[in-house]
């Protein structure tokens, strides 16, 4: 397993970071005990970090992780959506009673757009640096699916980390192109902020192409690790082999192509009609203002997501 360190934080992180979200009730809503056993599989095959957030529901399965390993071995960061410091304090101490754990490595606002959501939420950001100071929280910083995200965050001394989205068609990027977002991490990364991408899979819209889809984020030097949902062992052996360099055996590969997958709509769609207006095989109709899949019709080819501005369409 290749290792880096994540800007100034100093962490030695895997190159692959467990994205915990896909365990959880958002999408497989495993129980703790069997995500649990995903997680320390990752934890066995040499990664190190973990990626959740308040939002996901994923703490029970990480704690449960946990009783498996020495936690000062392993790097975890989580993120909310607090925007002032009773918020911020509720969602810190959720974090540490969840996981059962006196720490956690890194707290980020969650999905922040430009500097303007972020001077909403920074009285929470300033909850987190004193939080930092007292060695409850040993990092902060933001994630986001825009670029103007990640260059308001470069821009501001304390942050620590940025967490950004990166993937090869730019699918979930809201104001440019991947081309633009490389950039913007570039200006961040010579101010050695850390870098970990989100959604090298275009959540899981690119999973037809996942070979190339890894290839291009992993040729990216800008990036300290790559976040990716795992929701079974072999997903877990597969990603690591692929992130070490090595083939992924045929049978594996067959197992994991025959998995029965589904196009999901997330709770937040409005109804745009975007992603209906462009489904070429009639598969979405807007329904009570939300976008209804047919499953019959779906192809689960992802074109779709591609005009989703809200990043609500996801394969898993």
């Amino acid at each position: 397993m290749k290792y880096n360190v994540l800007g100034k934080t100093g962490f030695k992180v895997s190159n692959i970071c467990f994205g915990a979200l896909t365990i959880g009730p958002l999408q497989r809503n495993m129980s703790k005990e069997d995500g649990g056993s995903i997680i320390i599989e990752a934890i066995d095959k040499g990664i190190n970090f973990i990626d959740t957030a308040q939002l996901y529901g994923t703490y029970p399965h990480i704690k449960e992780a946990l009783k498996a390993c020495k936690r000062e071995n392993i790097i975890i960061i989580t993120k909310s959506y607090a925007y002032s410091k009773e918020t911020a304090k509720e969602s810190l101490e959720e974090a540490l009673r969840e996981m059962n754990t006196d720490y956690v490595d890194g707290f980020l606002l969650h999905e922040q757009e430009s500097e303007h959501t972020i001077r909403g939420h920074y009285e929470a950001l300033e909850y987190f640096v004193k939080m930092k100071e007292k060695g409850y929280i040993r990092s902060v910083g933001i994630s986001t699916h825009n670029i103007a995200g990640v260059k308001a965050a470069t821009k501001i001394n304390e942050i620590d980390v940025i967490h950004p989205i990166v993937n090869k068609s730019g699918i979930g990027i809201h104001d440019g192109s991947i081309d633009d977002m490389i950039d913007a991490i570039k200006e961040a990364k010579n101010k050695n902020i850390g870098i970990y991408a989100m959604k090298p899979l275009g959540g899981g819209n690119l999973i037809h192409s996942y070979d190339e889809a890894m290839d291009f984020v992993l040729s990216l030097d800008v990036l300290d690790s790559i976040a990716i949902g795992m929701q079974s062992k072999e997903e877990v052996m597969a990603n690591v082999l692929k992130f070490e360099g090595y083939d992924i055996p045929k049978d594996l590969k067959m197992k994991l192509s025959s998995k029965k997958r589904e196009l999901q709509i997330a709770t937040w769609c409005t109804g745009c009609k975007a992603c209906s207006l462009k489904c070429g095989h009639k598969a979405i109709e807007i329904i009570n203002n939300k976008a209804v899949v047919d499953k019959e019709k779906c192809v689960l080819c992802g074109y779709c997501s591609k005009y989703c501005k809200d990043f609500c369409i996801k394969i898993i």
